[in-house]
């Protein structure tokens, strides 16, 4: 299997036939085998059973149902963990994804890139309540981030099997597929690709998901940084709040004692106390993080690093330290002087 087309289907009963064509006239022609995985997300139309019976006619279709609705996310994660491709490409069931976009994606993938990502260039959205909110997003995330890409809300990408893999979805982070990627070194490109006008239904996605990004980007921003380190973040802070609070302490504890200075009146000395408070709770909460880091870690045996490939020597033979190889005894260098 060389490519899975994974699809994401909400309430789309009427879009569904016309996309698995284009999706096949697509795709077709360039000689790849291919499957088409659409994940039904408890729609409450009849996407389900057009699917169904759109299978018993087309075997290149993988089915899955959700008992209910758990979002986009879940859906494409779901898609994710189905494919069975060496490359994986993911797109919207609305029709306003370009399935003729995806061999383009599959060509440049091909020249050595980990993922490529769609940019909506001439988007056919209303701009107030769409465009304008994923313009300060894609702005907030390329630079909270460090991966800068014109359309993370694009959900048109092509990437392969290993990256595909590893990836774990929550919340609504199938919009930070691309940062995700790039945390353990994916080569990522950008590619324009046509964006087409909503021709049934109406959109699902509206300005109030941009507080759920900003709440996600903010979970993004410690995992990228500080996954395996979280006592560097709640550490440092803890030392700084407790040393502000012994500092704010200790003075209070020098007027008192040497001029005399009254303290039961003292705003700064409740102050002084609460960063020593503070800072020990944040010092505690480090070292549990570390904890149920190292545990999040091992008991999944999860690795912190990401291998690429690993080469090996020509007519590579490991080297036993006993003196034997795999062919049998080796010559000890007293036996070669003695034959010399």
């Amino acid at each position: 299997m060389q490519l899975s087309i994974v699809v994401p289907v909400y309430n789309e009963e009427e879009s569904l036939p016309l996309l698995i064509a284009e999706i096949h006239s697509a795709i077709k022609p360039a000689a790849l085998a291919y499957e088409i995985v659409l994940v039904d997300d408890g729609s409450r139309d009849a996407s389900l059973q057009v699917l169904s019976e759109l299978a018993e006619s087309d075997p290149s279709l993988v089915i899955i149902s959700f008992r209910r609705n758990f979002g986009q996310t879940a859906a494409m994660q779901a898609g994710l963990d189905h494919a069975r491709g060496e490359m994986i490409a993911l797109m919207d069931a609305d029709l306003q994804n370009d399935p003729s976009d995806i061999p383009g994606m599959v060509t440049k993938l091909q020249e050595g890139y980990d993922l490529v990502a769609g940019w909506r260039a001439d988007r056919k959205d209303t701009f107030i309540n769409r465009r304008l909110p994923s313009i300060i997003a894609n702005k907030l995330i390329s630079v909270t981030t460090k991966v800068h890409l014109h359309d993370y809300g694009c959900t048109l990408k092509v990437m392969t099997r290993d990256v595909a893999k590893a990836l774990r979805l929550y919340g609504e982070m199938h919009r930070f597929i691309p940062a995700i990627a790039n945390w353990s070194g994916a080569r990522i490109h950008e590619m324009k690709v046509n964006h087409r006008a909503r021709q049934f239904g109406i959109s699902k996605y509206g300005i109030s998901r941009t507080i759920r990004v900003v709440l996600d980007l903010i979970v993004i921003l410690f995992i990228q940084g500080f996954l395996v380190k979280p006592m560097q973040v709640f550490g440092l802070a803890g030392l700084l709040s407790g040393l502000s609070g012994f500092g704010i302490c200790g003075w209070l504890a020098a007027e008192k004692l040497i001029l005399g200075t009254p303290l039961a009146s003292r705003p700064l000395l409740l102050l002084g106390v609460l960063l020593i408070i503070v800072g020990v709770q944040l010092l505690s909460f480090g070292l549990l993080a570390d904890l149920m880091t190292r545990t999040y870690h091992e008991s999944q045996e999860k690795r912190t690093y990401t291998v690429r490939q690993t080469v090996l020597g020509a007519g590579y033979r490991p080297i036993d330290p006993s003196g034997f190889d795999e062919t049998g005894p080796a010559e000890k260098k007293s036996d070669i002087h003695k034959s010399a």
